[in-house]
């Protein structure tokens, strides 16, 4: 499983020349910060492809497509990433044969390697979201993850991946921040960075402190994160985008709101400190929090706020049936 040979290749050490022309080629930026944290995407977001992301992964699909035809025959991944969603999604018996596309090389090598590792059906394409490489009609089933706020077009996106989808085929989008959710998760991740790494100068918790040079790099990159983070979204307009795309059957839905509040100070943290300082316990300390939090969001403040103060939105639709069907 491979990407095609006429794809570029990563390019995982940007220089700063690049990252200054990035700043102003927009869809170049996405492509360097997307190669720059391929390799370790998946530690830094605490991705994997076991029953923990499996459980969860199938669980954003049905909380917003909970009747869908299960499974779909052929899947398409948009923004793959390495490959989180579908890869998951697969192994939960939501559909069968895998494809992968992303603006970023890195990512689609990561993910294509993700697939090979767990021995499924997958192929891949680097390919901008706006003109996806596949023929009409190909899909049952198009999938993202974190996606749609990157792509400068998302309405454009929506109808291209529409024309690739089958009459019938559904689309599924989750994990989008929504306008009010990244408010407070941008300020609670900007005031932990800085809180941690002054607080680590301090004498007897140098050893807390990451090298100075993963500290710039870091800083860096969020420097074009602040570049490829397009769109924030309020769950009414992803759904008029959604309907104004062509789509029928549109539906929204959103969760974490305790659990982003927890959550964003806690990755925060977590990037900010040496990997070795933290232990598997209390890992499964914050996954555990992380869970029981979001059991309180499911179960109870889901009835009491509104849907648009939620951190992530998720959207499906349909595409509809020729005439006469």
């Amino acid at each position: 499983m491979t990407a095609r040979p006429d794809d570029p290749a990563p390019n995982p050490h940007a220089t700063e020349a690049e990252v200054q022309a990035a700043l102003a080629d927009n869809k170049l930026a996405q492509v360097l910060y997307h190669d720059w944290e391929a390799e370790t995407y998946d530690d830094k977001w605490s991705i994997s492809y076991d029953e923990r992301c499996i459980e969860y992964a199938r669980g954003r699909f049905d909380a917003v497509a909970p009747n869908a035809p299960l499974p779909y025959e052929r899947a398409l991944e948009l923004g793959c990433g390495t490959g989180f969603f579908l890869l998951n999604l697969m192994q939960a018996g939501v559909a069968k044969r895998g494809s992968v596309t992303d603006l970023s090389p890195g990512m689609v090598k990561v993910a294509l390697r993700n697939a090979e590792h767990l021995g499924l059906e997958v192929d891949g394409r680097v390919a901008d979201a706006e003109t996806i490489p596949y023929e009409d009609d190909t899909f049952d089933l198009v999938v993202g993850h974190a996606v749609l706020h990157h792509i400068p077009d998302v309405e454009l996106a929506l109808k291209e991946c529409l024309r690739v989808l089958k009459p019938g085929g559904r689309f599924v989008f989750a994990g989008e921040p929504t306008t009010v959710g990244n408010l407070y998760a941008r300020k609670l991740g900007q005031v932990t960075w800085k809180v941690t790494t002054e607080v680590t100068k301090l004498p007897f918790l140098r050893e807390w402190r990451r090298p100075q040079e993963e500290l710039d790099e870091s800083s860096r990159a969020a420097a074009l994160e602040a570049v490829v983070d397009l769109h924030t979204f309020d769950p009414s307009q992803l759904e008029g985008i959604a309907r104004a795309a062509g789509a029928t059957q549109v539906h929204a839905e959103t969760e974490e709101f305790a659990a982003a509040l927890w959550g964003w100070p806690v990755r925060t943290f977590e990037a900010a400190v040496p990997a070795e300082k933290l232990s598997w316990r209390y890992r499964l300390a914050q996954y555990r929090a992380w869970l029981g939090l979001s059991w309180v969001d499911e179960r109870v403040l889901k009835h009491i706020v509104p849907r648009r103060f939620f951190y992530n939105a998720m959207i499906t639709g349909v595409k509809p049936l020729a005439a006469g069907k």
